[in-house]
C-alpha cells in the first residue's frame, strides 16, 4: 500500500479545511482510502492520482476524476502543506483534463471549490470555467461550506 503513510501525515485538518472529506483517524482510515481507489479505477467509476515532484518523486497529493462515466465527471485535487503556491495543482487539473478530453466522452467537467479557497478557484478560472451554480454542503468534519461549482468546456463538445 503505497503512500498511505503520506496520505495519512499530510491529509490534515487544515488541509480538509474548505473540502469535503475529513482527514484520516488513522493509518487503516488511509489505507481504506487506497484501496477504496483502487476498486472505483477497476470498475471505472473513477481516476484517482497520486502527484509526485518531477525530479524527486516526492509525494505532493492526491487528485482524481469522479464519475466518469457521467457527462459532467468531476475533478478533484489535494496537495500537502508544503507544496502550495508552486503551481502544481493547476498543473495536476490541466494534465487531467487533457486526459479527459482524450479518453472520456462528456459535455463539461465540474470542479467543485469552496467559495474563500481563491487559489483553488484559480484553477478552473485559468481552464475557461465558468461558475454554474452555488450551494452550501457539510463536509465530513461537520463544517458547512461554501460551494462555488465550475464547469470546464470540453474543447469537443465547443
Amino acid at each position: 500500500m503505497r503512500y498511505k503513510s503520506e496520505i495519512y501525515r499530510e491529509f490534515t485538518d487544515e488541509i480538509t479545511t474548505y473540502m469535503y472529506p475529513r482527514p484520516p483517524k488513522n493509518i487503516s482510515e488511509a489505507e481504506s482510502f487506497v484501496k477504496d481507489s483502487i476498486i472505483g479505477m477497476k470498475s471505472e467509476s473513477h481516476l484517482i492520482v497520486v502527484i509526485l515532484k518531477k525530479n524527486s518523486q516526492e509525494f505532493l497529493g492526491c487528485a482524481g476524476i469522479h464519475k466518469i462515466s457521467s457527462n459532467y465527471p468531476e475533478l478533484g485535487i489535494w496537495l500537502k502543506k508544503s507544496a502550495h503556491g508552486n503551481g502544481y495543482g493547476f498543473e495536476t487539473i490541466k494534465a487531467l483534463k487533457t486526459w479527459a478530453e482524450e479518453n472520456l466522452h462528456y459535455k463539461n467537467l465540474v470542479y467543485p471549490v469552496d467559495k474563500e479557497n481563491i487559489p483553488s478557484r484559480r484553477i478552473p478560472e485559468k481552464l475557461g470555467g465558468i461558475i454554474v451554480r452555488e450551494y452550501k454542503k457539510t463536509n465530513l468534519s461537520g463544517k458547512v461550506l461554501q460551494l462555488v461549482e465550475y464547469e470546464i468546456p470540453n474543447p469537443a463538445r465547443e
